[in-house]
């Protein structure tokens, strides 16, 4: 079992590691439920493709965390935010698909990402509104934001921040 003195922050839903400015962050444990490479097209790229790697530091399930409870200081939760995308399209392979039973799983991932972190620890929440919006998110958890912020082109993207413990 590992220590938070070990990896004090959780990211259960790592992907390709976008958001991060160190990809290999000793801090972080990078966990996700793929293992996988993909070649992408993309014309802004020299060659008009790109590289996508999901190389998580363990693979593990968002949905049934493998740890004590409080284990982690902060927890990032960025979990799969399409329901409507094919299985083979970019998008899907970039940032993963929900399930048909998509509120079951925010739901359980929710409560698994509070049970592992710490009291009075930090967690952020990032979801993108392309199919679902945010307020059918947060009615899954019965834990309230501290504040949040839009972000995109569309501002379609919300990064939240949740305080563990505590009333809102």
């Amino acid at each position: 079992m590992i220590s938070a003195s070990e990896k004090p922050i959780l990211d259960p839903c790592c992907g390709s590691r976008m958001f991060y400015f160190d990809k290999e962050d000793s801090r972080v444990l990078f966990g996700d439920i793929r293992h996988e490479d993909f070649i992408l097209a993309d014309a802004s790229s020299k060659g008009g493709q790109r590289r996508l790697h999901v190389h998580p530091d363990r693979i593990l399930d968002f949905r049934n965390l493998p740890f004590a409870d409080e284990t982690f200081h902060l927890v990032v939760f960025d979990p799969p935010h399409l329901i409507r995308n094919g299985n083979s399209g970019w998008l899907a392979k970039k940032y993963g698909k929900l399930s048909q039973r998509w509120q079951d799983d925010i739901s359980a991932g929710f409560a698994e990402c509070f049970r592992v972190l710490r009291e009075n620890g930090t967690l952020i929440f990032k979801w993108n509104e392309q199919d679902i919006k945010v307020s059918e998110v947060l009615s899954l958890t019965d834990q309230a934001p501290v504040f949040g912020n839009k972000c995109g082109k569309t501002a379609k993207s919300h990064w939240l921040v949740f305080l563990k413990g505590g009333a809102a």
